[in-house]
């Protein structure tokens, strides 16, 4: 066989092994190894090109905003400050037609804002949300849905896992891409409050929900305790990257003691919880690092077969356009989020595309964002909607089925889809901050 079709039946291969549930670094890294071997019939080069995949992923110096980031993220969970937000945020929209929707919108684009993680903020509002619009009569599938609409938004928002997974494989700036991720998100959140509007109007049998007159409003004093540590890690983190005056990881390790100093003077954190929090970080790292090193020796099994060439002058050939190559790539990485989790879906297709967006002048920074974007959609569609099975694992609630979850998040799948084709069509969205 050539090196082509050996390339071919290997990413053939690893999609086939994922779905079938084979743990994801493994069949990256086993299929591409193997792969590598047969197309040079040589052992030792397989084995050298393992190597240096395993040292750059362990020698690079930006690794090291995984463990502080996910670390922050554990911290400021546990210290409870999802649900100060979600309390402010409902003081705000308690008399609006789909208001605690709202509400819990808004908090999750806070909450996501110091953590990064769609999963945390899917467990977190699975818990303080829910009950509160089932309480007020909201239809249970706009409950939830709403929930597993908004907490993709902390795959977006930096400081975002995945925006770290793209820097790493797409060799970009993990500041730059946080930066990118600003707008983006915050689109996506505001789109979110007008959906929830416009439906609250338009389809009100499937908002449902009633004012919530006996709500006690929070006094400006309350706000301003529950809200300044929150702005204090935005500020801290995001502020100290925008103006330059702490690098990624420089401003991972301030998050991070920030995180702990608020969670010690909640007196949310003991040494049991600090010592899960340790543990669940380098779980978390352990995981990431063995993702990010099966992409690498990945990435190099393509470019020795010379996949990602091969398949650029068959599109050159076939005189395919810019807008062309978009629509594939969205309607691929749709296909895949269907049956794949968001970083197996970046690891396996930003390799096969870098090669032909990079030539056509584009920014790397604005592609990482519609990879995300794009592959987040995944998130909400079976069977696999990894944010919607986390929601009906923590609410446990035989009153809601997860096919209920599904339906509900429908619409906000459509909302990013909107969201991501306007992004495709005016890329300094993404840039607005870089530039």
């Amino acid at each position: 066989m050539t090196p082509i079709e050996i390339g071919l039946i290997s990413v053939v291969a690893i999609v086939l092994l994922i779905y079938l549930g084979v743990y994801i670094p493994v069949a990256l890294g086993v299929v591409s190894f193997v792969s590598i071997w047969f197309m040079r019939d040589n052992f030792t080069l397989a084995m050298n090109l393992l190597k240096i995949a395993v040292g750059d992923s362990v020698m690079e110096y930006t690794f090291a905003t995984i463990p502080l980031f996910t670390f922050m993220g554990l911290v400021v969970s546990k210290a409870g400050l999802g649900s100060d937000v979600y309390e402010v945020m409902s003081t705000g929209f308690r008399k609006v037609t789909g208001g605690i929707g709202m509400a819990t919108v808004g908090a999750n684009a806070i909450f996501a804002a110091v953590t990064g993680s769609s999963i945390a903020s899917a467990s977190v509002f699975a818990k303080v949300s829910v009950p509160q619009m089932l309480k007020y009569d909201y239809n249970p599938r706009f409950a939830v849905g709403v929930v597993a609409g908004s907490s993709v938004l902390g795959m977006i928002i930096p400081p975002s896992a995945m925006l770290i997974i793209y820097s790493f494989v797409a060799e970009q700036s993990v500041g730059d891409m946080f930066l990118a991720g600003v707008v983006p998100g915050l689109m996506l959140a505001v789109a979110y409050v007008g959906a929830i509007f416009v439906m609250g109007r338009l389809t009100p049998k499937f908002v449902g929900g009633r004012p919530a007159d006996e709500f006690q409003p929070l006094s400006w004093g309350e706000i301003a305790i529950k809200t300044l540590p929150v702005v204090a890690l935005i500020v801290i983190v995001l502020g100290g990257i925008y103006t330059g005056w702490l690098t990624p990881v420089e401003a991972g390790a301030a998050g991070s003691l920030v995180g702990l100093l608020i969670a010690l003077l909640r007196r949310r954190m003991n040494l049991r919880t600090f010592w899960e929090a340790l543990l669940e970080t380098g779980h978390i790292t352990a995981a990431i690092l063995f993702l990010i090193t099966a992409a690498s020796i990945y990435s190099r099994m393509l470019g020795l077969a010379g996949l990602p060439n091969e398949l650029g002058d068959i599109l050159a050939n076939s005189q395919v356009g810019f807008f062309q190559i978009m629509v594939i790539y969205v309607i691929l990485m749709l296909f895949l989020g269907t049956l794949l989790d968001t970083a197996s879906i970046i690891l396996i297709v930003v390799p096969l595309f870098l090669p032909l967006v990079e030539p056509m002048g584009l920014s790397l920074v604005w592609f990482g964002i519609i990879t995300v974007v794009g592959a987040e959609i995944g998130l909400l569609t079976p069977p696999l909607g990894i944010s919607c099975f986390v929601i009906k694992a923590t609410l446990n609630d035989d009153r809601i089925s997860l096919k209920d979850v599904f339906l509900g998040a429908l619409p906000f799948a459509a909302v990013m889809l909107v969201v991501l084709i306007l992004l495709i069509r005016f890329p300094a969205l993404s840039l607005a901050i870089l530039n």
